[in-house]
């Protein structure tokens, strides 16, 4: 119960960050996207603020035996870059531009009651089983 209570509050603090940073309002998200036109980069400040908080806290919590609540840190060690990777990365793109959201604020967004976050949300678990599908994984 500990870890779900946890698990929780962490969530709706990164819900919350994101709805102040306004990274669940598409327009928002499509203007910082749009480098030759209506730019707007107040979202890279966000970016460069969290990127910052996750490199000091990576540092620190790596340093530790174990996480709080597992028995072992479950790092990625797929370290190549490779067609699935790229492809991976390429639709991630594509669906941000186009939809304004990438997965956690479309998250988010759902918990705001944005028919569009609902979209989204459908449209990456469709691909999660397109991907289990053609890979098996």
């Amino acid at each position: 119960m500990k870890k779900s209570g946890l698990a929780l509050i962490s969530g709706i603090t990164f819900g919350v960050g994101l709805s102040v940073s306004q990274m669940v309002n598409p327009a928002k998200v499509q203007n910082f996207l749009d480098i030759t036109g209506n730019w707007d980069p107040s979202l890279a400040f966000v970016m460069i603020g969290a990127l910052t908080v996750a490199v000091v806290a990576f540092r620190w919590i790596m340093k530790r035996p174990a996480p709080v609540f597992d028995t072992e840190f479950n790092v990625a060690t797929h370290k190549e870059v490779d067609r699935p990777l790229l492809i991976g990365a390429a639709l991630f793109g594509i669906g941000w531009g186009m939809t304004g959201f990438c997965p956690g604020p479309a998250v988010a967004g759902i918990g705001l009651q944005m028919s569009e976050a609902f979209l989204m949300v459908g449209a990456v678990y469709i691909g999660f089983l397109l991907h289990r599908l053609f890979t098996g994984k």
